[in-house]
């Protein structure tokens, strides 16, 4: 099975589905991710502030698999905005990985009460220029956050990583990364099971034959949505994986998209200033 990948703003080509690590405990994340690549997964989604960088890498050295056959994202600690401390957080990063680069680094929220973005994001440009980065991008921007960095910065976030599912679909915000050349990533894809037992997914769920978070993860694909749902039960992986021998018609995906509730699981990033003790 063959997942499909996105083209970057800077042509780097991304696998449209990942393995996501949030929540998953450092002591089970080197096991999961590794099941994660047995079953056919090449895009990673960690972060530093979920502690498991390193189980990460090491599950990546031992799949067997070329450091360059798996893509691997993580995201920049909140309390790490400032030039010098960016800079080290991200040698940090590569440190508890083990790889010489990463393929994409993310700022992981704006905290727009809390330092300059900006500053975090020229300091994101240096760590591209470095080579030690492919990509970089951010996480939980708002329109405002984004358009200042397409006003003010040099490199275009190839990314913005949000929340989205069928209660919180995002169309505006993802509109406008489309206009710029931003790739949405959809954190919480089925907001954390919310959606699972609405009677509309179930119905499509039935009549295909598949999985709700089946049907609710296809939704995502059709929609252009990079997504990385998570789960550490081999068989929940699998079935997560299994999402290109059937399709969602276009009716299918406009029932999933009009359940929008602007619904969040996750904090509003214009309120949201959590710096880690």
């Amino acid at each position: 099975m063959t997942v499909p990948t996105v083209t970057l703003n800077n042509g780097v080509e991304i696998p449209q589905l990942g393995f996501g690590t949030y929540q998953i405990d450092p002591a089970e994340t080197k096991e999961a991710t590794l099941a994660a690549l047995e079953v056919g997964y090449r895009h990673i989604d960690t972060a530093e502030m979920y502690g498991n960088e390193k189980e990460v890498g090491q599950a990546v050295a031992a799949s067997g698999l070329a450091r360059e056959d798996v893509f691997v994202t993580s995201k920049l600690n909140n309390g790490f905005h400032a030039r010098d401390a960016a800079l080290k957080a991200f040698d940090g990063t590569l440190e508890a990985l083990g790889f010489d680069y990463v393929d994409l680094f993310l700022i992981h929220w704006p905290l727009p009460a809390v330092g300059d973005y900006l500053e975090t994001w020229k300091a994101m440009e240096e760590m591209l220029a470095s080579g030690r980065v492919k990509s970089i991008g951010v996480s939980n921007f708002q329109q405002h956050h984004l358009q200042r960095l397409l006003d003010e910065a040099d490199v275009v976030p190839v990314v913005n990583q949000i929340e989205v599912h069928p209660y919180l679909t995002q169309d505006a915000l993802r509109e406008f990364g489309v206009k710029n050349g931003i790739e949405t990533e959809a954190w919480s894809p089925i907001a954390q099971g919310k959606v699972l037992d609405d009677k509309a997914i179930v119905e499509i769920a039935d009549r295909l034959g598949k999985s709700p978070a089946q049907v609710t993860l296809r939704w995502h694909i059709q929609r252009g949505d990079i997504v990385f749902p998570k789960s550490v039960t081999r068989a929940r992986v699998e079935e997560n994986f299994a999402l290109f021998d059937f399709e969602l018609t276009d009716a299918d995906v406009h029932a999933l998209t009009a359940l929008n509730r602007d619904e969040r699981t996750g904090p509003n990033p214009d309120e949201f200033n959590y710096i880690p003790a």
